[in-house]
């Protein structure tokens, strides 16, 4: 994150805030203050303002002369997944596709090479990586990635996949950049993707696009299985077709929440 701002209205306090925040990853969830400095680059005498400061607030606290954060913090993700609105029009619709294959589903969105994980209905199955809301993963060994990636211009795409992953993962598929773009080129052309145990063993899935009423790739939507029990006949011939089923009922009532006014009732009379 850069703490150098381009104008005089840029808040370095907040960028600093924001980075040691950012700081703590899936593989260091419990931080001291030297390891917070080292992370970020900051002093630690700014490092310990910071984390006193997310203290008081509520989304840090100590526990055995290190720092964690506090479920708090997910307030912050939860105001963008809330402004979107993506789970209260996608929840009903992703339960009932639950129903019907009896697998996990999900949504995600891109931020730079990864996915997160933004709304997700599951069902208890034992696989290979813990998935929930915020979860990030490198989104081209991921079907919602792939469709998320293919849908970007080539120079966005460029960009994109030359950020460094921030999910602390390796995936299995490690393709070159030939072999990555004849993926997604295949995958913008039949408008859904596969993975087969791309990410970890034993995880195979199939996603697609939901779109906004402007018809823009705003987020994907995934099956999740496990490959032990379910074949790449099934996820294809079987949940596909239920899969983009409800991705055009979700992107259609996307659409049309999107399309209502909204009403400032601050200046209402």
């Amino acid at each position: 994150m850069a703490r150098e701002g381009t104008g005089p209205e840029f808040i370095e306090a907040l960028a600093r805030g924001l980075e040691v925040i950012a700081a703590f990853e899936p593989a260091r969830p419990e931080m001291s203050l030297t390891d917070v400095a080292s992370a970020t680059g900051l002093s630690r005498p700014t490092v310990r303002r910071i984390l006193l400061t997310l203290q008081e607030l509520g989304y840090a606290r100590p526990t055995d002369g290190r720092f964690v954060l506090t479920p708090r913090v997910l307030d912050l993700g939860m105001a963008y997944v809330s402004s979107m609105g993506l789970w209260e029009v996608a929840r009903p619709h992703m339960q009932e596709l639950v129903a019907k294959v009896d697998e996990s589903v999900s949504i995600a969105q891109l931020d730079g090479s990864d996915i997160v994980y933004v709304a997700r209905v599951a069902i208890p199955k034992i696989v290979a990586l813990r998935v929930e809301l915020g979860t990030r993963f490198p989104a081209l060994a991921t079907s919602l990635g792939k469709v998320l990636l293919a849908a970007l211009p080539a120079e966005e795409l460029d960009r994109t996949l030359a950020e460094p992953t921030r999910s602390g993962l390796v995936p299995r598929w490690q393709p070159g950049a030939e072999e990555r773009d004849a993926v997604l080129r295949e995958v913008r052309a039949r408008g859904w993707a596969v993975t087969d145990q791309d990410l970890a063993l034993g995880i195979r899935s199939v996603a697609v696009p939901l779109r906004d009423g402007e018809g823009r790739v705003i987020a994907a939507l995934n099956v999740n299985s496990h490959a032990a029990e379910t074949s790449m006949e099934t996820i294809t011939e079987e949940y596909l077709p239920l899969l983009l089923h409800t991705a055009g009922a979700i992107s259609a009532y996307f659409a049309r929440v999107s399309a209502l006014p909204r009403v400032d009732g601050s200046a209402a009379g």
